[in-house]
């Protein structure tokens, strides 16, 4: 489902639970509620947070599909601060294509990322399915008081990426035959890197806003975390970290469909300078599966990233404004 599509689903969930609740919409256990990366509920002094995610394969190695699969479905409950304590696994599987063995391979897999997080698999559903699909729903614990939401970017923020773009363009070529598995260990190397370490940072930094990039490219997440505020995201598109050989797969037009989905939702909410051409604007809207996480944080404090050692790249800056994203090139 595209970016727009979506938001106004969402938007209807949120006017039934205004009719349904009163007047200010939510329950007061509900501390994020739809819209953001996770949903957030208090159960007395313990806050939980909840996602879910599937997605079909883009790898051909089972067990890597399973790990990069799960490692996607635990980065909502980084994004929004928290750690994973609990997954339950959601496999689409067809029976009539596959042996059980692809199943317990894409398990293993996914049970290599769950361990990795220090979470634990409960459980799970099946059913059978034309189409290959996996992922999880997870539950972790999160800090009441120092949850990481995608609005409240400050003036004079700088934002930061914690890993480079380019899956989805990646992807996209391995599948089109252009790309063997052997091309792309960057890829998966990022996809099976947990959000751990870039969660942890960013709350040691004191973020003002977070969220993890995923489906609807750079560009579509980092209007969510501007949406409806007083901020504008200055991006400098010649700042933004890419993955190898991402450019000249653009250019061979490898840029899958989702891209341009997401460049279209961007359209009326983003200004590009002149000098920001086609490919780099359909890079900036590729779609990632397991990127990393979009930061907003103090100048000052970005200290604590560049003291760790952990990845990351400055690609812009909050100023004033309307909630646009204005894109630039040097």
């Amino acid at each position: 489902m595209g970016p727009a599509d979506l938001e106004d689903v969402i938007d209807s969930i949120r006017g039934e639970s205004q009719e349904r609740i009163g007047e200010a919409g939510v329950r007061a256990e509900v501390l994020v509620g739809p819209g953001d990366d996770a949903g957030v509920y208090l159960i007395g002094d313990t806050a939980i947070v909840e996602t879910v995610d599937f997605i079909t394969p883009l790898v051909n190695d089972p067990f890597t599909f399973g790990q990069i699969s799960a490692t996607n479905s635990l980065s909502d409950i980084y994004a929004m601060g928290g750690r994973p304590v609990a997954a339950l696994a959601i496999a689409a599987f067809p029976s009539c294509t596959y042996k059980t063995d692809v199943l317990k391979a894409i398990l293993q897999g996914a049970l290599k990322a769950i361990k990795l997080a220090g979470a634990v698999l409960i459980g799970g559903h099946s059913l059978d399915d034309k189409e290959l699909k996996f992922g999880l729903s997870v539950t972790g614990t999160i800090d009441k008081n120092r949850i990481l939401r995608a609005g409240g970017a400050k003036e004079g923020d700088v934002v930061i990426l914690t890993k480079p773009l380019g899956i989805g363009i990646i992807t996209t070529a391995l599948k089109r035959s252009t790309f063997g598995d052997e091309h792309i260990a960057e890829a998966v190397k990022w996809m099976t890197t947990l959000n751990a370490e870039a969660s942890a940072l960013a709350l040691k930094a004191g973020a003002s806003a977070c969220t993890d990039v995923t489906g609807f490219g750079l560009l579509g997440h980092a209007h969510n975390m501007v949406r409806n505020s007083q901020i504008d995201f200055v991006i400098s598109a010649d700042a933004v970290p890419l993955m190898d050989n991402v450019i000249e797969l653009a250019e061979e037009g490898m840029c899958p469909g989702g891209a341009y989905k997401n460049l279209k939702y961007v359209s009326d909410k983003a200004e590009f300078s002149g000098a920001v051409n086609t490919q780099q604007r359909l890079i900036l809207a590729d779609p990632q599966t397991s990127g990393g996480l979009l930061v907003a944080l103090k100048e000052e404090n970005l200290k604590v990233f560049r003291d760790s050692g952990a990845f990351y790249a400055v690609v812009g800056k909050a100023v004033k404004g309307s909630g646009m994203l204005i894109v630039e090139k040097k």
